[in-house]
C-alpha cells in the first residue's frame, strides 16, 4: 500500500497538456510548443520538533525558492516522520536525516536518488555506503566551543556528554572529539555523561550532575554536547550554589534561540551550519534529479560560529564577594532586582558592597544590573521575535520609555534601530 505524505504545497500550476500556441504574425502562422519542466516529488524526512532539522528544512526551502526548482515537497503534517510504508511510495527522491540508523536501514534498498544528512565521523569507514552525505563537523564544533573557553582565561575543561546510544552516536563522535582535544595539548580528560532526559530519572540525574560538578576544579570551562545538555548544566549549578560564569563556563552547541528563553542566564552556543547543510542538500539531489551520479559524495560543513553569552562571558578574576554578586545579578537582574536586594542576598550593607564593586568593576552595583538588563533586550531584538514592549517587560525595564532611554544613552540608538541592525547582520551572514 502505497504510504500517503501530508503535502506542503509549493502552489506550482503546471499544465500537464503540451499544447501549440498559433502566433499569427506577418501572415504567417509560428508554431511555440512550450513544454513545462517535470515537477518532482521530494520527500524531507525529518524531526522538525528539533531545532537541527528546523534549521535544515530552512536551508532546503531558501535553495527551492531562490533556484525556482520545480519540486512538491513532502512533510507529515507534524513535522514529523514514519518510515512505515516508506519502501513504496511513488517519488523522485528524498533528503533525509541519517542521525536515525533506522532510516538507513528504510532507505537502503530504495533506488530513488537520495541525500543523507548526519554528523561526521573520525572514522570515515561508519559513513553510509551508496548515497551522498551532507554532514556538520563534529570536530570543529567541539574546538571552536574549546577555542572560546580558552579565550575567556580558561586553563580547565570538562566535557557534558550523553548516555551512549545508537541514537545519538553525533554525541559520542563530539565526545571523542573532546577526548583526542585533551590528549593533543596534554590536559586532563574530564568527560560526564549523566543520564538520559526522563521524567522518572530527573532528580537522580540532578543530583548525580550536582554532585559532579561540586567534585570539579576552579574555575572551570564545561562543553555541553547539546543546549540542551547545557540547559541542564546552569540548573545544576544554580541549585548548587556554584557561580556562573565566574566559577564555571558552560558552552553549549546548537543556538537553539527558542530554548535561550528557559534559562536565567543567557547560554553561550555554537551554531551549526545547519541551513547550509540544507541548501547544499538540495543542491546536491537538484543535480542527481538531472542525472548526475553523486553517489558517496561527501560533504563536511563547518560550523556558523560562536554565539558568545553571559554563560561563558568571563570577567577578570574577582573576590568571593563580587563573584557570587554577579552571579546572583545575572540569574535576577531581569526580575526587577534593586541594589538594596543584591546587598541583603550578600548579607553586605549597601555601602560595602558599592565599595567591594567600585574597587574591582570599576562601576556601581546599579551600572550592572543594567548592563545585565541591556544585554538580555540585545538579544531579544536580535531573535524579532518580541515586540518593543513585550522586550522592555522580559528584560526587567518595565516600560518602553525606560528601555528607549537606556538604548539611547547606552548604544546610541533606538531598540528598533538596533534590531534593524542585527536583522541587516544575520542576513549578510555566509549562507543565510
Amino acid at each position: 500500500m502505497q504510504r500517503d505524505f501530508s503535502l506542503l504545497q509549493r502552489k506550482i500550476d503546471m499544465n500537464q497538456c503540451s499544447e501549440s500556441l498559433l502566433l499569427k504574425t506577418d501572415s504567417m502562422l509560428v508554431d511555440i510548443s512550450s513544454a513545462e519542466p517535470k515537477v518532482h516529488r521530494v520527500a524531507l524526512l525529518f524531526h522538525a520538533s528539533k531545532i537541527y532539522d528546523r534549521e535544515v528544512i530552512a536551508g532546503i526551502g531558501s535553495y527551492v525558492n531562490q533556484t525556482r526548482v520545480a519540486w512538491d515537497l513532502f512533510l507529515e503534517e507534524d513535522f514529523r516522520f514514519r518510515l512505515d510504508g516508506i519502501e513504496d511510495w511513488a517519488g523522485d527522491g528524498i533528503i533525509a536525516d541519517f542521525d536515525d540508523p533506522e532510516v538507513c536501514r528504510s532507505l537502503s534498498a530504495m533506488k530513488l536518488p537520495i541525500v543523507a544528512i548526519g554528523g561526521s565521523y573520525a572514522d570515515e569507514t561508519r559513513y553510509p555506503a551508496g548515497v551522498a552525505y551532507v554532514a556538520t563537523d563534529n570536530r570543529l564544533l567541539v574546538e571552536q566551543a574549546w577555542e572560546h573557553l580558552v579565550e575567556s582565561g580558561l586553563t580547565q575543561f570538562a566535557c557534558y556528554s550523553l548516555p551512549e546510544s545508537p541514537l545519538n552516536r553525533w554525541a559520542q563522535e563530539r565526545e571523542g572529539a573532546f577526548q583526542r582535544l585533551m590528549q593533543r595539548f596534554e590536559l586532563p580528560c574530564r568527560i560526564h555523561r549523566g543520564l538520559a532526559t526522563s521524567a522518572p530519572t530527573w532528580n537522580s540525574a540532578e543530583h548525580q550532575l550536582m554532585g559532579w560538578l561540586q567534585s570539579l576544579p576552579k574555575p572551570i570551562g564545561i562543553i555541553a554536547v547539546t543546549d540542551a545538555r547545557a540547559r541542564q548544566l546552569l540548573q545544576a549549578c544554580i541549585m548548587a550554589g556554584i557561580a556562573v560564569p565566574g566559577e564555571l563556563a558552560i558552552v553549549g552547541i546548537d543556538n537553539d534561540t527558542l530554548g535561550q528563553h528557559l534559562t536565567r542566564i543567557p547560554l553561550t552556543s555554537v551554531s551549526q551550519g545547519t541551513h547550509e547543510m540544507g541548501r547544499i542538500a538540495a543542491r546536491l539531489l537538484h543535480q542527481m534529479l538531472g542525472g548526475a551520479r553523486l553517489q558517496d559524495s561527501r560533504i563536511v560543513v563547518p560550523p556558523a560560529g560562536v554565539e558568545a553569552r553571559e554563560s561563558s562571558r568571563r570577567d577578570l578574576p574577582h573576590g568571593p564577594r563580587v563573584t557570587r554578586a554577579l552571579h546572583f545579578i545575572r540569574q535576577y537582574a531581569c526580575q526587577g532586582i534593586k541594589t538594596e536586594q543584591v546587598a541583603l542576598h550578600m548579607r553586605l550593607s549597601r555601602s560595602s558592597l558599592e565599595t567591594c564593586f567600585r574597587r574591582e568593576l570599576g562601576h556601581s552595583v546599579h551600572d550592572e544590573i543594567i548592563a545585565c538588563k541591556l544585554s538580555r533586550a540585545q538579544g531579544l531584538l536580535a531573535d524579532a521575535f518580541f515586540p518593543a514592549v513585550e522586550v522592555a517587560q522580559r528584560a526587567g525595564f518595565g516600560t518602553i520609555q525606560y528601555l528607549n532611554a537606556v538604548f539611547k544613552r547606552e548604544l546610541g540608538c533606538t531598540p528598533g534601530e538596533y534590531r534593524d541592525a542585527a536583522g541587516a547582520r544575520k542576513r549578510n551572514r555566509p549562507g543565510i
